[in-house]
């Protein structure tokens, strides 16, 4: 395959993938897509070494998605005037982790709803409990 045609491929596939995580967010529920509050949701191919050390992954790990802001919970009357929170999911890791299409959809709905749990401000432990560890 050319390189041209590969970039072509490569297109389609980020797109649909990042037509896959509107999805997860148009069909959250809409008292919890109310919380969303200062936040925004990104697509990244892979993720690099600081998102792997904000995430607490090793080198080898890896990282489907990460949270990086202010968790509402500890947002106080000085919170104002802040860039948004940064939910990043990871496409590679996804796609290589998850071969078929309904597994990608599944793990893409967790994922989502594992950050938005981060922004919300539960911990790793909590989401456990939720099923979304």
């Amino acid at each position: 395959m050319s390189g041209a045609a590969r970039e072509r491929v490569e297109g389609a596939r980020r797109r649909k993938f990042e037509r896959l995580v509107g999805r997860a967010l148009d069909e959250l529920p809409a008292d919890v897509a109310a919380m969303l509050d200062n936040v925004e949701v990104v697509v990244e191919d892979e993720p690099r070494p600081h998102h792997l050390a904000a995430g607490g992954s090793e080198a080898d790990d890896e990282l489907f998605g990460l949270y990086e802001g202010v968790p509402r919970a500890e947002r106080d009357s000085s919170y104002g005037l802040v860039l948004p929170d940064k939910i990043t999911l990871f496409r590679g890791p996804l796609e290589r982790a998850f071969r078929s299409p309904s597994a990608i959809v599944r793990e893409v709905r967790i994922t989502v709803a594992h950050e938005l749990g981060h922004h919300l401000g539960f911990d790793e432990d909590r989401l456990d409990e939720l099923g979304l560890g």
